[in-house]
């Protein structure tokens, strides 16, 4: 299990510097405030996220998301440095998101919990932030009960309604009358299959059929077999991106769903950027709803890559993952600078409700009734551009709340 403590040190200052201001602020001759600042504790944040087994890549995004915002932006809010504290939850392990959680509160007396990549991991973790009034930063987790179980979430991700009912809109729009859904068998996938049914009804879509997959070790074969045999228009798909997409679009292609005439639509977890390359030429042409691409245009995107490629190697890609973990450390910066760097949890969660930033996928805010994200979801298709394929985006939905939440 990885217990480790990342001591986030402000930089920027020769040692020979630091050195004379450190002495200085023993005297108490350092103005400004630097003296405050270097002699107050620092912000202690406890990141939960699952960091090996088979969704290891969840807490690696998110937590090179947060370092690629430390990096462009420094270590110092408020007046006060910040500490990362990490703990694994081995993947989806509520016991154990529980377990470490607490020990961040009762051992480590963080300020702050954060991370959480799937939701029974961060549901597991509500009931103890509302105990402990620590706040709670989602980076992930997406189902659209998660803010209703503490007044202390905040999430800055997504939820899986809010990205799937703009995909069922556009697809009755653009001629497609006969949808099958195919989506994983958890809260999330739940979220997706009654966002995109209820949505798609509503447009004068038909649903020819639905299944649900287990969320470990699902094998598709069967399903993409029963999704043929039914002959839809298209097959809409949520799966949780990594091996599962892989997986699919492999038993999707060996299956002749293509052939058959049947287009898969999807939420943007289908065709993850992290993964994209690794499931091949077989993606394109699919068409997902997202809120996050790595080819988005912006200068805060190209800022973000050029940063994550620096801080966490320059093969790999981040994904929606990363710019959540990016976009949460960013509401936690500005939220300090707001407190003037007091952790009452009061005071945080009043700065960060309604908080707006323009984040690399663009603009976004926290509903200051939900605590939810409000945002931009964009309609996309892989495409090859310059040999590597990547989400091109086409339209898109500006300011989408999550419609399980009142409007």
């Amino acid at each position: 299990m990885i217990n480790r403590r990342c001591a986030i040190q402000a930089c920027g200052i020769p040692a020979v510097r630091a050195a004379v201001v450190l002495l200085l602020a023993g005297a108490g001759l350092v103005p400004g405030g630097a003296g405050t600042a270097l002699a107050q504790e620092p912000v202690k944040i406890g990141v939960v996220a699952e960091f090996s087994g088979p969704f290891a890549d969840y807490g690696g995004q998110i937590l090179g998301g947060m370092k690629a915002y430390l990096k462009l932006h420094g270590y110092v809010f408020g007046g006060r440095k910040v500490e990362l504290i990490i703990k694994d939850t081995t993947g989806p392990a509520p016991d154990v998101a529980k377990r470490v959680a607490q020990e961040l509160v009762t051992r480590d007396n963080v300020d702050i919990l954060a991370g959480f990549g799937l939701t029974p991991n961060a549901l597991a973790v509500a009931p103890l932030a509302t105990q402990a009034k620590k706040p709670m930063v989602v980076m992930n987790a997406a189902s659209s009960i998660l803010t209703t179980k503490s007044p202390y979430v905040v999430r800055v991700s997504h939820t899986l309604a809010q990205n799937t009912q703009p995909m069922a809109i556009w697809a009755a729009r653009n001629g497609i009358k006969r949808v099958f859904t195919l989506v994983s068998d958890y809260g999330p996938g739940l979220d997706a299959e009654a966002a995109f049914i209820k949505a798609f009804r509503e447009a004068g879509g038909e649903i020819s059929g639905s299944l649900r997959t287990p969320l470990q070790n699902p094998d598709f074969a069967p399903s993409i077999q029963r999704v043929k045999d039914a002959r839809p228009e298209a097959l809409f798909v949520f799966l949780p991106p990594g091996s599962q997409t892989i997986a699919f679009i492999k038993a999707y292609e060996e299956r002749g769903l293509k052939q058959a005439g049947i287009r898969v639509i999807a939420t943007g977890d289908l065709t993850d950027d992290g993964v994209l390359h690794a499931m091949g030429d077989g993606t394109i042409g699919i068409t997902t709803s997202f809120h996050y691409s790595a080819a988005h245009e912006s200068p805060q995107n190209k800022a973000f890559l050029k940063a994550y490629a620096e801080t966490n190697g320059s093969k790999l890609r981040p994904n929606f993952m990363a710019c959540a973990g990016y976009d949460g450390m960013a509401a936690i910066a500005e939220a300090l600078k707001k407190t003037q760097g007091s952790v009452d949890p009061e005071k945080l969660l009043a700065a960060l409700k309604g908080m707006k930033l323009m984040s690399p996928r663009g603009p976004i805010m926290i509903d200051p009734e939900t605590r939810d994200i409000v945002q931009t979801v964009y309609i996309r298709q892989v495409k090859k551009v310059n040999g590597e394929l990547y989400n091109i985006e086409l339209e898109k939905f500006p300011d989408v709340k999550d419609p399980g939440k009142p409007q």
